[in-house]
């Protein structure tokens, strides 16, 4: 490992590190504007000009520089003060300093740069260069002229999302960066390039104009939009959400996030449920709390109570509602609302046991089923790094635009039990190879062949295990772990026909098959469960209350409350608790404490934040067939939930970026 010295002090860096890292292994900060830890280096900006011994006497870009042995670096010498003046001096020749109306204000790095490094005054008297404004979609606004051709984004788009949509053109001060044929960018995470662009240049516009980042309280959170679980930074003005921003963490989303989980939040303020209804002659009328407890009392749940857990509901709800049904001396607990009944009784065979950054290792991987792009995004970017670095990746469904290499073999799931010799002796003589099961191999059956194959291939071994199914529903693992799923699933809730069914949030089931039921929706938006419901008590969203979130992988995950619900809305624990003081019976708990206690008492793996341990993989049974085409549930990826319905952003990003529609703004 080379030996450096940084400003006098020795240190020892890394095989292949930068002067830069060495730099910031020694405690130097380096301005920077194109570097970035994620993306390839451009050595364009030269704002991280150093002094190194050996060496020309001049300063170096210290981003492409590889720290080799001997090396003495200089971040704070007067030739190192005096260039990075000069190179801020350049940058802001032809920035528009519009400081005053851009939406970067407060967090720009052009900004805190320029205060810190920069001269107090420019030399320059010529005019300004300006840039036409380029239409990049409903979720990126520009204003190019800011633009200081840091290629982040460029990179950004063409690295990590793997869709070659944004481009400079032309050559010297008449380069501009653009979008092909200046269309909108159409992937699922193309608002991550608003993160890093270093000046104002691209900016959200949903966001535009509305606030500062001083007004705002930043609360630690969720992504609920999909399993993944990525962390998010929910940042709140009074009783309103007004952006999601992701937080780091490698081991989950690094540091991306999907656009619809950055951008739905708006639709926590719109269509929202804040009073109680009850259904009379067909149609909901608002009501009371006690005229609402008083019908569910006289449907006698006693003994004939079943509770479904819609796909954004956290673990702390499921548990207070398991603890209400039992009590009331039903079992009948289900949490895969659209129908699926696969075995749940071993959980490391429903997990993504590889883990989201470990399935980046795999070299030969078998996606079953699933619509990678669509249901979980931020997966899709870690699929690439696999394929980057060698894997061979074979699908079976319907075909789909694919960011990576990959064949296709159909969409019949019976492909499973006649594998082409070349792919099966491709995964037998991998290294580390992998199986992902989607909600439609789900459906199809495949679990069951799936880990025929997974023994076959001898998926689980030293250090390794790459069986993995793919969940698209935040609560599932949470519900799997708590027993909200049932041997036969919705099947059995149906055959019982409860007096009462407990609806938590679930809105993409079919209610049809329970016209003798009184189903009571307990859910935040007037969505498709609160149009089915006889009663409606309005609940908390996932902004609105701490809960505990489980991924697909098994991670168990806390978020916090951000904002108050509105109206008479309530936390759904508290409905379940005032609830069953009405039945007459008691479920262990009376406050938030003593649930999430009760909670860890009973499931211990909810208890700790990381990885929940489930053990190794079970057999396979060889009886089991999968069959039937495979057809993917997500028709829509911005329309998934009621929260997304309701977002005027997802709607505008559904019908102009899937749907083609054009849709003008109010000045056109």
């Amino acid at each position: 490992m080379p030996q450096v010295t940084v400003d006098g002090l020795e240190i020892e860096v890394p095989d292949g590190a930068t002067v830069l890292q060495a730099c910031e292994l020694a405690g130097k900060e380096i301005p920077r504007f194109c570097y970035h830890e994620r993306l390839s280096i451009a050595g364009n900006c030269r704002m991280c000009l150093v002094e190194v011994k050996p060496g020309p006497p001049k300063p170096q870009a210290s981003c492409a520089l590889p720290a080799t042995d001997g090396q003495e670096i200089r971040t704070d010498s007067l030739m190192v003060k005096t260039a990075r003046e000069g190179v801020m001096e350049f940058l802001l020749i032809n920035h528009p300093l519009d400081c005053p109306i851009c939406d970067q204000g407060g967090e720009c790095d052009l900004q805190d740069q320029a205060m810190y490094y920069g001269r107090g005054a420019s030399r320059y008297q010529e005019n300004k260069r300006a840039v036409s404004e380029k239409y990049m979609g409903p979720l990126i606004k520009t204003i190019m002229t800011r633009c200081i051709h840091c290629t982040r984004c460029v990179r950004f788009s063409e690295e990590i999302a793997g869709v070659d949509e944004i481009g400079a053109v032309g050559r010297g001060e008449n380069m501009e960066i653009t979008t092909y044929l200046e269309q909108a960018a159409k992937h699922e995470l193309s608002a991550n390039v608003v993160d890093l662009c270093p000046v104002g240049a691209l900016t959200s516009r949903p966001y535009a104009f509305e606030a500062r980042p001083w007004e705002l309280r930043k609360t630690l959170s969720i992504d609920v939009s999909d399993a993944v679980g990525a962390n998010i930074r929910l940042d709140s003005r009074g009783r309103e959400v007004m952006r999601a921003l992701p937080r780091v963490n490698d081991d989950v989303n690094e540091e991306w996030l999907s656009d619809k989980g950055r951008w739905q939040v708006d639709g926590l303020q719109r269509r929202r449920l804040d009073q109680v209804w009850i259904r009379r002659e067909g149609r909901l009328h608002p009501a009371s709390w006690q005229d609402a407890f008083g019908m569910i009392v006289s449907a006698s749940p006693q003994g004939s109570i079943a509770a479904v857990a819609g796909d954004l509901v956290d673990c702390e709800t499921m548990f207070a509602a398991k603890r209400l049904v039992n009590a009331l001396g039903s079992d009948l607990l289900e949490g895969r609302q659209t129908g699926l009944a696969y075995d749940a009784s071993n959980l490391a065979a429903v997990n993504f046991n590889s883990t989201l950054a470990g399935i980046e290792n795999a070299d030969a991987i078998l996606i079953i089923g699933s619509h990678v792009r669509w249901e979980a995004a931020l997966v899709n970017a870690r699929l690439r790094k696999a394929v980057k670095r060698g894997a061979k990746v074979f699908l079976i469904g319907p075909e789909w635009e694919t960011t990576f290499r990959g064949e296709f073999l159909g969409d019949d799931a019976e492909l499973l039990h006649d594998l082409p010799d070349a792919i099966a002796q491709a995964m037998s003589q991998a290294q580390r190879p992998a199986i992902i099961v989607g909600a439609a191999g789900l459906a199809k059956g495949a679990l069951a062949p799936a880990l025929v194959l997974a023994e076959q291939w001898q998926l689980f071994r030293d250090g390794w295990n790459g069986f993995n199914v793919l969940h698209m529903a935040a609560s599932r693992m949470g519900g799997l772990m708590l027993g909200f799923a049932r041997p036969r699933g919705m099947a059995e809730l149906v055959e019982a026909q409860p007096n009462v069914l407990l609806s938590l949030g679930a809105d993409e089931m079919d209610y049809a098959p329970f016209g003798g039921s009184l189903k009571v929706y307990i859910g935040h938006h007037g969505d498709r469960g609160a149009h089915a419901a006889d009663i409606v008590l309005p609940g908390a969203s996932f902004a609105e209350k701490d809960g505990t979130f489980v991924n697909t992988e098994g991670r168990v995950q806390r978020a916090e409350k951000a904002v108050f619900p509105p109206g008479d809305a309530r936390e759904d624990w508290t409905i379940v608790r005032a609830l069953a003081d009405e039945l007459g019976i008691s479920v262990g708990f009376d406050s938030f404490s003593e649930l999430r206690a009760a909670m860890i008492a009973a499931v211990p793996g909810l208890g700790e934040q990381g990885l929940a341990q489930y053990g190794s993989l079970p057999a396979g049974d060889r009886n089991m067939r999968a069959s039937g085409t495979i057809t993917y549930p997500v028709k829509d990826f911005y329309l998934t939930n009621p929260i997304a319905r309701a977002s005027t952003v997802m709607q505008r990003c559904s019908a102009e970026l899937l749907h083609g529609e054009e849709l003008l703004e109010a000045a056109e």
